[in-house]
């Protein structure tokens, strides 16, 4: 079923409109030829179903009315008669109204699906994304840089001294201060570049597309304007960044993340609010 559910996600809405007109025309044909005296009402939650899940729920409640007159239809067409016009109707508003219930509730169901997933994937007090959604997003971006042998560099920050702000100015100033780095590096960063906070106060970036200078420009101009942000604030920190370049990507998204992890030490042992870079072969 999870397999399922993510191949819908994968596909266009064009798509998943084609195959819902798809599925609901077949079922009204299979209507048609067996005729009315069995029912096949129940087999149109089916296009339903995949509209409302795969596109939404105006595409589920529109869907929902097709199929209502396509069993019409279908039904009339085979020879349906009955004492009054009026409950030919009265049946299809009864099945269309029954059919967007079902919308409602796939919709309802969806969106808390939806929350939950985003819950899972993102870290409560910054917002930016956790360490899962990062692998995630890496070990596929890890693949492509490999299929197609483009450079991917990965970003490791540390922030120098933030144990001295909890201790001195309370956890309170100490969440807003990362609440702060999140949302500028969120700023800083491009669109396709991966933003996470792995724990406690160390962030990575992933960039894809990104080679050993354009990493290493990257990685200063955000440590100048995270120093900005900390001097605003009369926040005594600064931060340690190590910045691996791959133009063979590591066998892992660990392997990757490790030698960034050891080039941020690096540029703490050297002195703190450093930079060091290093291009790795995997």
């Amino acid at each position: 079923m999870n397999a399922l559910l993510a191949f819908l996600d994968r596909q266009s809405k064009t798509t998943l409109w084609a195959a819902a007109f798809a599925l609901m025309t077949l079922v009204g044909v299979a209507d048609f030829l067996t005729g009315f005296e069995i029912a096949l009402s129940l087999f149109y939650l089916a296009p339903v179903a995949l509209a409302v899940w795969g596109i939404g729920r105006t595409a589920g409640l529109a869907m929902s009315a097709a199929c209502a007159a396509t069993w019409l239809l279908a039904n009339v067409l085979a020879g349906l008669r009955l004492s009054n016009p009026l409950i030919t109707f009265w049946n299809t508003a009864a099945l269309a109204g029954f059919f967007s219930v079902v919308t409602l509730l796939l919709s309802e169901l969806r969106r808390h699906l939806d929350h939950e997933k985003h819950l899972s994937r993102t870290d409560f007090l910054t917002g930016a994304l956790n360490g899962r959604a990062f692998y995630e997003i890496a070990a596929a971006e890890l693949t492509r840089a490999d299929r197609y042998q483009h450079p991917l560099s990965v970003m490791y920050i540390d922030l120098d001294d933030f144990k001295l702000v909890n201790d001195r100015l309370g956890h309170g100033s100490g969440d807003a201060l990362l609440q702060s780095v999140a949302s500028t590096m969120a700023r800083s960063m491009r669109a396709i570049d991966t933003t996470a906070r792995m724990g406690g106060d160390e962030f990575v970036v992933l960039m894809p597309e990104t080679g050993q200078e354009a990493a290493r420009i990257t990685g200063a101009r955000l440590q100048q304007a995270l120093l900005e942000e900390m001097q605003e604030h009369h926040w005594p920190v600064t931060f340690s960044i190590g910045i691996l370049t791959c133009d063979k990507p590591p066998s892992s998204v660990d392997e990757m993340v490790g030698l960034a992890d050891r080039l941020m030490y690096a540029a703490k042992k050297s002195g703190k609010n450093a930079i060091v870079c290093s291009a790795g072969e995997g």
